[in-house]
């Protein structure tokens, strides 16, 4: 299978999170991903943490990476190869999970725990001066919301 790389250039702005969000849809949605799909809504999620992360964490502008799997034949099923998500950003430091707490009115310390939960795999290494945080997304992605799927009446008994 081959795979379509596409990248945006970010500028070290939290507003250009929201141009990397209708930037993402509309690669998505150009690759033939239904917008309202699972999958789709995980990866506008997790792109939206990685680069709130990288603009505001670093204070430097970063490279957001694409990967789309591209069958090699209409037999052959996108689903085989996740989707991969890179940030690329010129910060040397880790990213390094943090928790909210239990403040649940924190507006911020959840990014990389949604990125765990949401994505098959996730991670980063060093990138020239810097460093690339990725993670691949499956189509069979969890909805945006985690909760979704609860029973809260079964839970209430």
């Amino acid at each position: 299978m081959q795979v379509l790389q596409v990248q945006l250039a970010v500028q070290a702005d939290p507003a250009e999170v929201g141009r990397a969000r209708r930037w993402v849809r509309s690669r998505l949605l150009n690759h033939g991903v239904d917008p309202d799909a699972p999958m789709a809504e995980t990866v506008v999620l997790v792109v939206s943490e990685l680069v709130t992360n990288a603009v505001v964490h670093t204070g430097c502008p970063a490279v957001l990476r694409l990967c789309l799997p591209v069958p090699d034949s209409p037999e052959q099923e996108r689903a085989t190869v996740p989707l991969r998500v890179e940030v690329a950003d010129t910060s040397q430091i880790a990213p390094a999970p943090r928790h909210a707490g239990a403040d649940q009115d924190a507006t911020n310390g959840r990014g990389l725990e949604l990125v765990e939960l949401l994505c098959e795999r996730w991670g980063w290494y060093p990138d020239g001066s810097g460093k690339r945080v990725w993670c691949e997304i499956g189509a069979d992605a969890r909805p945006a919301d985690p909760l979704a799927g609860v029973d809260w009446a079964a839970l209430a008994q």
